[in-house]
Parts: structure tokens; C-alpha cells; sequence
């Protein structure tokens, strides 16, 4: 894990002296971007206001020659903005990506990076001078935790490689206990995880596939006594319908690492969430895509922002207290933490805080044994508020399911309680350290 060492500055506003810009004012942390150079630094000053708080100044302390080319790239969306225009202009190349040109010869150059949402903390992903990179191993999420306005998770858009996030490739005509079938292809994002304990491989969880290479799930699908298991004791498998076996488009993958949050608390699984880094890209298809990545500003396009409305996918166990022979959905409401607190008070009032949050129907519609670690989707339409049925959008991943209350008889889950979910909007900052 790498570790961003800042240290503070006691003087920090921009100056323009003989050898360039320098920064000096109040007292502000730095930061190196990029591993093992020095000459590039980032300053920060914490505590601004919600709207103005991700941004930072980037300052470059090199020769910069006239007609000096520099490149920058960024993770996300960004603002960038010269501090000095006598000397060089920037202008914009392709997505997330800037380019400033020098005509006269400079010292040194600064500018500020912005991210254009509140919240948004763009980092660098490459920043060339003349063709030479200075930040092959650039740092990213040193920020998060200093974003008071998100507390740990600064909003930030996950790049899919084409684009396509959440969109199904297979169209039927035509989603766990008491659960809706579903065909082949209609939840290409789901993950099927199993382990090998004792030569006998076993499903355990769901899980949601993100990108070509990581995967979505809960801590305690990952974990035994709060510890990640060996990495190659798990296979995942995507494209899967059939619980066992029967499926022509499956891709079976082997675990490279198992990337548990720092602050999973297993007992009351707290931050219940992990991430699963593939040995080898997947291939999308029909039956393979990745989920889109839930952020705050989605619910403005639903056609009804006060309810949140999302399917759960699953082998869970049905009616029979037996795993589903296939993929069965479940659309459920989230349910306000009052009403949750009211349906069982001992059991939710100890579980839930604001990284949570309970959905269900009361009706014998849940997740249930088995579902754990799938994703809480939600359907976020291309025109805003379309409620059409043929309303072309994609799906989100909202939560992820951790737990539910228990039947007293026998140790499954409860169909008329209500299910607790990771929610994924706290987490997209510690997720988009690991998912490029």
C-alpha cells in the first residue's frame, strides 16, 4: 500500500516572482503526485467551502524552455486553470486530458485543478514534459479523507473501457425468495463466487463486475474471522445463469488479490465491502458487461427522486430453503432507517449508520442466504424521468446486500425483514484507488 507523507507550509497565495510562480500564504499541506519526483508538488488548503474544497495547486519547479509541450491527464473530469497566461497557454485535447504550450521561456509553471462536481477530486494519471513521463506511478486518493463535504468518498465518474456500463446486450421480449425469473443475458454485470475448501468447490456469494478486471462484493464473502482468505481458494465466475453448470458463454476466473476495506468490522460488518482483482481480463460480450458505478447526481434522472427503487440478483435461497437452480431478481424499495429501526428495533438499531441502508418489500420478497455480496442495481434512465417501459438507460450498482435478520427455527434469513445493504455512494473514493 503506498503511503502520501504531507507536510505544511506556513505561507500559500500565488506570487509572481523573477524564476516563475511560487505559492505563499496561509498554511496549506503538500503533497508529492507523482512517486520519486520532487519537483512536482501539490498544496492544498483544507477547510474551504463545500463548493470550492476539491481543488488544489499544482506547482512544476523546472527549466521550462520556449515551446515546451506538456501533457497532463487526469482519472476524471477536471478544471484546469493557468495561474500565469504571459508565458503559455493550455487548451484541451481529449477527454480528460490537457496540453500547455510555452512560448517564451519559464522557470517554473503553476496552475489550479478543479473537479467541476462538488466533491470530485481528479488526480493524475500521466503528466509528460517534451515526451518524457513524470508520473509513471502517480498517487491518487490523498485528498479523499481531507474532503469534508464527503467525508471519505470524493464523487469522481468510473471510466468503463467502451462506455457501454450497465447496458444489456441481450434484449427479451419478456428479476431470491419469491423472485422473478430472469433469462440468460439480462444481468451480464453478476458474479458468481466460489470457494475451494477440502478439493470441494462451493458457492458462496454474488458479486458485481466493475471493469475487465475487479469485481464488487461484501467483506465476509472474502473474509474468515474478519481476515481475507488465500486468493486462490476463489474462482469467479461471470456470464453464469445456471448454478451449476450449463452455461455455453461462462468465463471462470482465478483471484490475483483480495482487497478488503482497511475499517471491515466483521461482528457488526461495518464497511462490508471488498473488491476482487482478476488474474486475467474478461471478455465483454452478450452475456459480460460491467455495472455502472452509482453517484450522487444519478437520482437526479430518476422519475421519482424521493424513492429509490432497485433489483437484487441472485442463487439466493427460495421458498424451499434451497438454493435457486437460476439466476432469480427481486425489485425491492429502499426503505427509510426509521421505518427499518421500527420493523425490528433490537436487531436494526445496533447495525445501521449512514454507510447503510435497509430495502425490502415485508411481503416475502428478499434477499436471502446465498445473495450476499450481489448488487443493489438501480435503473437510471437516459431521458430524465422516463418511466416508460421501453426507456433505454443503464444500471447502476447502489448497494451491495450484507445481511438480513434470521429465521428463529432454522439459521436462514428472514423473508418478511428487511435487508441491509452496503451503501456503494460512501465508498466510490476507496473504490477508484483500485479500479482504473
Amino acid at each position: 500500500m503506498k503511503t502520501v507523507l504531507f507536510y505544511f507550509s506556513t505561507l500559500l497565495i500565488s506570487v509572481h516572482t523573477q524564476d516563475g510562480w511560487a505559492f505563499v500564504g496561509n498554511p496549506l499541506l503538500h503533497a508529492y503526485p507523482c512517486n520519486n519526483e520532487t519537483d512536482i508538488t501539490v498544496s492544498f488548503e483544507p477547510g474551504r467551502p463545500p463548493g470550492e474544497e476539491n481543488q488544489y495547486n499544482v506547482f512544476i519547479s523546472k527549466s521550462l524552455p520556449r515551446y515546451t509541450k506538456i501533457k497532463l491527464k487526469f482519472d476524471t473530469e477536471a478544471v484546469v486553470t493557468l495561474y500565469d497566461s504571459a508565458k503559455a497557454r493550455i487548451s484541451v485535447q481529449n477527454d480528460n486530458e490537457f496540453t500547455i504550450n510555452f512560448f517564451d521561456n519559464a522557470e517554473s509553471v503553476g496552475f489550479i485543478v478543479k473537479g467541476p462536481v462538488t466533491g470530485t477530486v481528479p488526480y493524475f494519471e500521466s503528466l509528460n514534459i517534451n515526451t518524457v513521463e513524470y508520473c509513471k506511478s502517480p498517487n491518487k486518493g490523498y485528498l479523499d479523507n481531507l474532503i469534508l463535504g464527503t467525508k471519505l468518498s470524493a464523487e469522481s465518474h468510473l471510466k468503463v473501457p467502451d462506455g457501454s456500463c450497465g447496458r444489456r446486450k441481450v434484449e427479451h421480449t419478456e428479476l431470491i425468495v419469491n423472485g422473478a425469473d430472469t433469462k440468460p443475458g439480462d444481468w451480464p454485470w453478476h458474479a458468481a463466487l466460489y470457494r475451494v475448501k477440502r478439493n470441494i468447490i462451493k458457492y458462496i456469494c454474488g458479486g458485481t463486475l466493475l471493469s475487465k478486471t475487479f469485481v464488487l462484493t461484501a467483506a465476509h464473502c472474502t473474509t474468515v474471522r474478519g481476515q481475507p482468505v488465500v486468493p486462490e481458494t476463489l474462482n469467479v465466475v461471470l456470464g453464469k445463469y445456471n448454478i451449476a453448470g450449463g452455461d455455453l458463454e461462462a468465463q471462470e476466473k482465478t483471484v490475483q488479490e483480495i482487497i478488503v476495506h482497511d475499517n471491515f468490522v466483521a461482528k457488526q460488518l461495518d464497511n462490508d465491502i471488498a473488491l476482487l482483482k482478476l488474474n486475467s481480463e474478461v471478455l465483454f460480450g452478450d452475456y459480460v458487461q460491467p455495472a455502472c458505478l452509482w453517484f450522487p447526481t444519478a437520482v437526479d434522472k430518476l422519475p421519482n427522486r424521493e424513492k429509490i427503487v432497485g433489483t437484487v440478483i441472485g442463487w439466493g435461497f427460495d421458498q424451499n430453503n434451497a438454493l435457486s437452480s437460476q439466476l432469480r431478481q427481486a425489485t425491492m424499495p429502499q426503505i427509510s432507517e426509521s421505518d427499518c429501526i421500527k420493523k425490528n428495533p433490537l436487531f436494526y438499531s445496533k447495525l445501521l449508520n449512514n454507510k447503510k441502508f435497509c430495502a425490502g418489500l415485508n411481503n416475502g420478497t428478499s434477499a436471502c442466504n446465498g445473495d450476499s455480496g450481489g448488487g443493489f442495481h438501480v435503473f437510471v434512465p437516459d431521458e430524465t424521468g422516463n418511466d416508460f417501459a421501453n426507456a433505454t438507460g443503464a444500471w447502476y450498482v447502489y448497494g451491495i446486500v450484507s445481511l438480513s435478520v434470521s429465521r428463529r427455527d432454522i439459521p436462514v434469513c428472514d423473508p418478511n425483514q428487511y435487508v441491509v445493504f452496503t451503501k456503494i455512494v460512501e465508498y466510490r473514493g476507496w473504490i477508484q484507488k483500485y479500479v482504473k
